[in-house]
């Protein structure tokens, strides 16, 4: 392992100014997007709408990283380019997810347990190969009725661990995700009390497993309410105290940390990155690693028409720009309703 490689590329992920584009959506759940914008979801609508993102030089200059699903690391654009070609072209580093999704986990009813490992060892090196300089691995964390319990917690923090000791040995940056999910009615406090639960034991997992934290990226979800939450927590609140359990829990070591958007309007996961970016004095950069935060206005905007390519471009690079704004504290909400 070439440690000060891992660390240049994990630097160069969560850069100021720039964050991780998520289009690693697995082909069941871009079905879905697909299917609200009215869109076949054939394997060239899939790589032509993905091309089309490659492709905007203004929003990519926001970019830092793609994570790519595995359809998509091997497939050429019309024209023949590889689609991992035009992101590097773009100046932005290709990654990839090597989950194979979740399972049920044993004797822990409404809990799950991420798939995959076995086979990794062999996967890794032809996703280097192809020019993946990162990966990608979601664990997730429910919070309900009697859950989450230690078992899932523990369970899908070895294993976040392991992943990332196996991506460290094939000289690929991991990017350690352990997702609480914000689809429960539970309030930002409880949130804040099972993440740092999660955090605590994910890296105690990744010492044991000899990670080398200078060559890994986090992508947690923030300290934030539930959908379903009578009470919905201000933008200062979630930022507050998404920074202090990240401090209690992210050891300095770590180069960055890109927040998912878990379910957060595009707006709304903005304006949480910014007033994270405003506290300032931290020990790692805070970015962004969105998907749909960063893909829903332009999908929209798309809905598979060739004529709508610009257009399309057009609002994915201000999302982009928001975004990228946010990453250094920068972000002001009138640059939203200027573009509008």
């Amino acid at each position: 392992m070439n440690l000060a490689e891992l660390n240049k590329v994990a630097l160069a992920m969560t850069a100021p100014g720039k964050g991780i584009l998520a289009a690693d959506e697995s082909t069941g759940t871009i079905k879905k997007r697909f299917d609200a914008i009215n869109v076949e979801c054939t394997e060239d609508n899939r790589r032509d709408y993905r091309e089309m993102l490659f492709r905007a030089a203004e929003g990519m200059r926001h970019i830092s990283g793609v994570i790519l699903y595995d359809e998509t690391i091997w497939q050429k654009a019309k024209d023949g380019t590889p689609l991992v070609e035009i992101i590097k072209k773009a100046g932005s580093i290709p990654g990839i997810k090597v989950d194979e999704g979740t399972k049920p986990l044993p004797n822990c009813p409404g809990e799950l347990i991420t798939a995959g490992l076995d086979k990794l060892p062999d996967r890794l090196p032809k996703y280097y190969e192809q020019g993946a300089r990162f990966a990608k691995w979601r664990a997730v964390i429910d919070i309900g009725a009697g859950i989450p319990s230690y078992a899932a917690i523990s369970t899908n923090a070895h294993a976040l661990a392991r992943y990332a000791a196996l991506c460290q040995a094939a000289q690929i940056v991991p990017i350690v995700e352990p997702e609480v999910l914000m689809d429960g009615d539970h309030d930002i406090d409880r949130c804040y009390e099972v993440t740092e639960f999660v955090l605590k034991e994910t890296f105690q997992q990744l010492y044991y497993q000899k990670v080398a934290l200078e060559g890994m990226v986090l992508k947690p979800n923030m300290a934030i309410s539930g959908k379903k939450s009578a009470k919905k927590a201000s933008v200062e609140e979630v930022a507050e105290k998404t920074v202090k359990m990240l401090k209690a829990c992210v050891p300095g070591a770590v180069p960055g940390i890109a927040f998912l958007s878990g379910g957060q309007s595009d707006e709304e996961a903005t304006a949480h990155l910014d007033a994270m970016n405003k506290i300032g004095n931290l020990p790692w950069s805070l970015t962004f690693s969105y998907g749909r935060a960063l893909q829903h206005a332009p999908q929209k905007a798309w809905s598979g028409k060739s004529e709508n390519v610009a257009a399309a471009q057009r609002v994915f690079a201000h999302r982009a720009a928001m975004n990228g704004l946010a990453s250094r504290g920068q972000w002001k909400q009138d640059l939203e309703k200027k573009a509008a």
